[in-house]
């Protein structure tokens, strides 16, 4: 699994001209899915991103996790994350996993990010999707299990 996790002020999913999802601050994560992901991994995933420390406190350290600053999530599938560009120029998806089994991880991994009590938004697994956001730092992590 992969998320590469934004700091952002404002973001927005925006899906034939509708907004689907959108967040005042918090964080943009882009999530991917690979062949041996599982809950466990998702576990680990979700408890490491609530805890991350990339909001800045009073003396401007990057101190604070996202409980810390009421912030909220915007969820956008990326099968992308996994693009093989070792050969050639067009990408290889080889090592995204399957839709169907990687929707359903998604959808978990976002209910489980609820659970923790974070306001998540979330795109639509396959849609084409354009997203709008400011990153705010700009702060770009990239979380892999």
């Amino acid at each position: 699994m992969k998320v590469v996790v934004q700091r952002c002020k404002t973001a927005k999913c925006i899906i034939d001209n509708k907004i689907v999802g959108q967040i005042d601050h918090g964080y943009m994560l882009l999530v991917g899915f690979t062949h041996n992901d599982s809950i466990e991994v998702i576990d680990k995933m979700v408890k490491k991103i609530i805890n991350l420390r990339i909001f800045e406190d009073e003396q401007g350290k990057m101190n604070k996790n996202i409980y810390q600053v009421n912030g909220s999530i915007l969820s956008i599938s990326q099968f992308t994350l996994y693009a093989n560009t070792n050969e050639g120029n067009r990408p290889s998806f080889i090592n995204a996993m399957k839709p169907d089994l990687a929707s359903n991880l998604y959808n978990i991994f976002n209910a489980k990010l609820k659970e923790n009590n974070i306001h998540v938004e979330c795109g639509i697994f396959g849609a084409d999707m354009q997203i709008d956001f400011v990153n705010d730092g700009p702060v770009t992590i990239i979380l892999e299990f």
